[in-house]
């Protein structure tokens, strides 16, 4: 439920003195930031959850992979568990959570962990896996007890952090002036028709430095495939039936690329990383049986969730399909992303680096 502008502005203005003291303590060095002897790449946001982290993170994991040994540290938000857990095939969404399981099943072999302090993190991963070159820090642009030597900074196309407040009157985690931190800003989420007007009136209301690069980037949805492959053989083709159902932050882009495939009869939405429980189930078996020939399509990381066969009936197994989503940079421009970044990691040079215009 959203708070009135009379309530929701003065605890915005309270939130974020609080923040604003915070990071001038780090400022100051009075809090300290520890800075690691291995490049420490960190992927974060402003806003509260739907800018893309995981999907840009597996980016990373595949293109950084080549050079050196990586691994993945995570914060495991919504987990059960506490402190350092590190990520194994076996682990589940309750220990781990659910974007490190989704990572972690795709990534079977990369060093993955979840911990809330993030030093002690890359700490306990570095000593049960010495040979890590580099640690790609998940979500933790907040975090300053970590001095990253690469900030990327992720902003949603549709919801851009100069036209948003605070929490709770709008969906900022930090104040805009933190901004300056970052060494790329990376726009998500930008519709098929962007063009460079868009762009430079984005580049013009973020006011970023010299030493700051900008890129943009698409969501690409791909084909969607079974959750239980040996339970059917039957592929979801163009202007099939579907019934989408998503526990994320914003579902509006999943609707609408799902919406230009299929045909989409109904609905179930839940709130961002939703657990899916015997209730739930019941209601896609509800809506299947009120819609005979349609499948269900999900998210990965609502896949992750529905992974345990005894829970999930076999006629909604047979029925149940996710579209894998991965990052698609706007033109040429992936390759001198990857240089710049591949130039922090080698020198460590924050604000050495050249930034293209």
């Amino acid at each position: 439920m959203k708070l009135p502008a009379l309530i929701a502005a003065p605890l915005a203005w309270i939130y974020g003195l609080i923040i604003n003291v915070r990071h001038k303590l780090f400022d100051l060095k009075i809090l300290r930031s520890e800075e690691f002897d291995i490049p420490v790449v960190c992927v974060g946001n402003l806003t509260v959850g739907g800018t893309g982290k995981t999907p840009v993170t597996e980016f990373l994991i595949e293109r950084l992979s080549g050079e050196r040994r990586v691994a993945v540290l995570s914060r495991g938000y919504r987990r059960r568990t506490k402190g350092f857990v590190l990520s194994t095939p076996r682990s589940s969404v309750k220990s781990i959570g659910d974007e490190p399981k989704q990572m972690k099943m795709k990534y079977p072999d990369v060093p993955m962990a979840v911990c809330e302090k993030r030093a002690e993190g890359i700490r306990r991963l570095r000593e049960i896996h010495p040979e890590i070159e580099l640690v790609i820090l998940d979500d933790a642009f907040q975090h300053r007890y970590v001095e990253p030597w690469v900030n990327i900074l992720l902003m949603d196309y549709n919801r851009p952090v100069y036209r948003d407040r605070l929490l709770p009157w709008g969906r900022l985690r930090d104040t805009r002036g933190q901004i300056d931190r970052a060494n790329f800003v990376l726009v998500t989420k930008c519709p098929e028709d962007l063009n460079p007007l868009d762009m430079r009136i984005v580049r013009n209301s973020l006011g970023l430095y010299p030493y700051q690069s900008l890129y943009f980037s698409r969501m690409e949805q791909g084909e969607a495939l079974p959750l239980f492959a040996d339970r059917t053989e039957r592929r979801v083709r163009r202007g099939d039936r579907v019934i989408v159902m998503a526990g994320i932050a914003d579902p509006g882009p999943l609707l609408h690329e799902t919406g230009s495939r299929y045909d989409v009869v109904d609905t179930l939405i839940f709130n961002d990383h939703h657990t899916y429980r015997v209730s739930d189930i019941r209601k896609v078996e509800q809506l299947l049986g009120l819609y005979e020939d349609a499948v269900i399509v999900t998210t990965e990381k609502d896949a992750v969730k529905l992974t345990n066969r005894s829970r999930i009936p076999e006629t909604v197994q047979r029925k149940l399909y996710y579209v894998p989503v991965q990052v698609s940079f706007v033109g040429d421009s992936e390759a001198e992303f990857l240089r710049q970044i591949e130039l922090y990691v080698r020198t460590n040079q924050k604000y050495s680096v050249l930034h293209p215009e």
